[in-house]
């Protein structure tokens, strides 16, 4: 029996090795596994032992937490199976136990609790799937798209491996042939409720029970393999070569055959462009598919599938599973050999991966604001994000294939260094409108080719910051703060060009390194060392992703210098401001750099303010909308995402709703208005950075917060 489910595991094991490897290289996970064994090895811990992730979701994290440690505690059992078995056919007498440990009844005891507690999480299972069931719930259930059928056959393999050990371990304590004197409580239970039947049948019942529990065992491990329970073996793999700390931050860099391209020198003829077809993606990419169990929590959070649009974190990586297996004798096959293949799979192979009729609809694609939910819940990570930029970025630099709003914010940066297409010259408007103000004028100083020895940071504006009406009053806000702090800055003005990131995340990844290696020589000729940033994606942008290109600079946002200055007692806050106000996690803030606290500190040492969470907050805020290019997007299908999010809010009765991020502040200023255009919202209320906040109770001035401008080129 072992000899056949071990073969029959082990030639599936090979040939999921084998289409896992056709894929393309992936060296960089290896390498950085090796250089960061001590992180990985604690990833292990906290992931995979401890169930950290599965644990924030708490009755079916625990259900899970147990079912799992039943695998590994009684893997025990299955050797004293194992050894019953050989002993017993040796020298007929089958009371083996396991050497020094074998019959400490702390052992006996722990393998009866960790039994029945799996059990229980069987059934909490049951309750959880039953509970929400698609067929009751629709889109809303997190199983929606799932294997359903899989998953309780599973769970009945599971009840089965239980109720067998019971059975061979209640007849072996009558029998006289249980390795333990006490602990074992529900085998000795058992055992009671046997011992009725009298000798011989125990007798019989033994050796029958050990080898049901073995073949369950046997045929368990055989449909593990060839179902989404293959996580059981490859979760540890998954979480040992995925990115740290989570996948978020940084985007990976573009690679053919493994190594990084040089758009320089790049030919799309021979090298690889992203993801065009399913043979594109990495061993880590299929490591992706494989692990993925079907759970949902990624769907249930996704931001694009809960406002009606056909984008299902869950069903991407199901997809393309389910492709890569249906094709794998084309994908595994030489040459020569694809030409004598059924013509099914060779009319499957030639199915395009994105398009109308494609694996993935065009519509799946575009709808993902790159907000981190799905990576950051994903108790097996797996990298939802890398799989949608790597297909954007075939269809934007190969195909030519995306929203055509998208392309005229691409021409702007590539002719006007920002995403509207203003002049250069507008970048330093915010600052004349400061040295020109009666009321105590600022002067800002601006970098002159060398940054002034004296000077701390540069602050990084941004696009936004410096051309974006509402954005702007944060920008003068900061600049205030910090003037007022004694923080000595300098800007970049004209010389600043936007950082990328709209570029990189819709699939530009020409435009972004061209920007990216402007930006970065500008920043080394001025010597620039430390940057402090008010928008989160220029944060992300060049604290994360410019050190790929050689750009290594100490980057703060302005929440946390602000929030340090507080600490300090250089910035004290001493107007009261009387409000309930709500703040708003911006994803790249949040998620991407777990930025969540500074913000908050903010507000709590302003007086008066009464802050009250939103339901999804922190890790598990929900995103405004604008992220992943999607601020240069029409979103034509469903509900508007940030409508969704202000519809949250305005369960908080806020007075005012605040956040840290210019593209939050738009998408949900535009949002509020709406809702007050329609009388859905009061007058009063308003969308301000946390910046705003603090420079009105600094100074006293409640025109700071100030009535929302009119975005530019909205």
């Amino acid at each position: 029996m072992t000899a056949v489910a071990v073969t029959l595991a082990g030639r599936r094991a090979h040939w999921l090795y084998s289409l896992a490897t056709s894929g393309q290289p992936a060296p960089e996970r290896v390498r950085y596994a090796k250089d960061n064994a001590g992180a990985e090895l604690r990833a292990q811990v906290v992931e995979v032992f401890a169930q950290k992730k599965l644990l924030k979701w708490t009755p079916s994290g625990v259900a899970h937490f147990v079912v799992f440690w039943a695998f590994v505690i009684l893997i025990t059992v299955y050797v004293e199976a194992y050894g019953a078995l050989i002993q017993g056919a040796i020298t007929g007498e089958p009371d083996f136990h396991i050497p020094l440990i074998g019959t400490w009844p702390v052992l006996g005891f722990l393998q009866d609790l960790i039994a029945v507690a799996c059990v229980l999480g069987l059934a909490s299972f049951a309750v959880i799937r039953l509970k929400n069931s698609p067929k009751k719930l629709g889109r809303e259930s997190r199983f929606s798209g799932s294997h359903l059928g899989g998953a309780w056959l599973i769970l009945f393999m599971i009840f089965n491996v239980i109720w067998t050990l019971f059975l061979f371990r209640g007849a072996s304590i009558n029998t006289g042939n249980f390795p333990y004197d006490s602990g074992a409580f529900a085998s000795e239970a058992v055992a009671a409720a046997l011992r009725p039947l009298g000798t011989g049948v125990n007798e019989a019942l033994e050796p029958v029970g050990l080898l049901l529990h073995i073949g369950v065992m046997l045929v368990f491990l055989v449909i593990v393999v060839n179902s989404k329970h293959l996580h059981i073996f490859t979760a540890p793999l998954n979480v040992l070569f995925s990115r740290r700390p989570d996948g978020l931050g940084a985007v990976p860099e573009m690679r053919s055959n493994g190594k990084v391209l040089d758009f320089e020198e790049a030919d799309p003829d021979t090298d690889v462009f992203g993801r065009g077809k399913l043979e594109d993606t990495t061993w880590k990419g299929f490591l992706d598919f494989y692990t993925c169990t079907e759970c949902g929590r990624c769907q249930s959070q996704c931001p694009a599938w809960n406002t009606g649009k056909p984008l299902s974190p869950k069903m991407l990586i199901l997809d393309q599973r389910d492709h890569a297996f249906a094709i794998a004798p084309y994908l595994l096959a030489g040459e020569e050999e694809r030409a004598k293949l059924p013509e099914d799979v060779l009319a499957l192979a030639g199915k395009p991966l994105v398009g109308e009729e494609g694996v993935i609809h065009p519509d799946v694609l575009w709808s993902c604001t790159n907000c981190g939910a799905c990576v950051e819940q994903c108790p097996v990570d797996i990298e939802h994000i890398d799989h949608i930029l790597d297909m954007r970025r075939y269809q934007v630099m190969i195909e030519s294939s995306f929203p055509s709003e998208a392309g005229v914010m691409l021409k702007n940066l590539e002719n006007k260094g920002n995403p509207w297409g203003l002049p250069e010259g507008k970048r330093a408007e915010w600052i004349e409108e400061l040295a020109s103000r009666e009321v105590d004028p600022i002067e800002v100083q601006m970098v002159d080719e060398k940054m002034p020895g004296d000077v701390e940071y540069l602050f990084w504006v941004g696009c936004a910051g410096a051309l974006e009406d509402r954005a702007r009053k944060t920008t003068k806000a900061v600049a205030e703060l910090l003037h007022i702090a004694g923080v000595r800055f300098a800007v970049l003005g004209p010389m600043e060009a936007c950082t990328g990131d709209p570029a990189r995340r819709l699939g530009m990844e020409f435009v972004f390194d061209m920007l990216a290696r402007q930006n970065i020589e500008t920043l080394n000729e001025a010597g620039v060392k430390k940057i402090v940033a008010t928008c989160p994606h220029c944060f992300n942008t060049l604290a994360n992703e410019y050190p790929q290109l050689g750009g290594h600079f100490e980057v703060v946002h302005h929440t946390q210098l602000l929030a340090h200055l507080v600490e300090q007692g250089r910035l004290t806050p001493v107007t009261p401001i009387e409000e309930k106000i709500t703040y708003h996690d911006p994803c790249f803030l949040g998620r991407h750099n777990k930025v969540y606290a500074q913000p908050r500190d903010i507000m709590a040492t302003v007086p008066g303010v009464r802050t009250q969470e939103m339901h999804r907050c922190k890790e598990r805020g929900f995103c405004c909308g604008a992220g992943g290019a999607r601020m240069w997007m029409e979103e034509r299908i469903g509900k508007r995402i940030n409508t969704e999010r202000v519809d949250e809010a305005l369960t908080t009765d806020p007075d005012t709703v605040s956040t840290a991020c210019p593209f939050c502040l738009v998408m949900l200023g535009d949002a509020i208005n709406e809702k007050k255009n329609t009388g859905q919202a009061k007058e009063t209320l308003e969308v301000v950075d946390v910046a705003q906040l603090l420079i009105t109770s600094v100074k006293g001035q409640k025109d700071q917060k100030g009535q929302q401008g009119e975005p530019v080129g909205a």
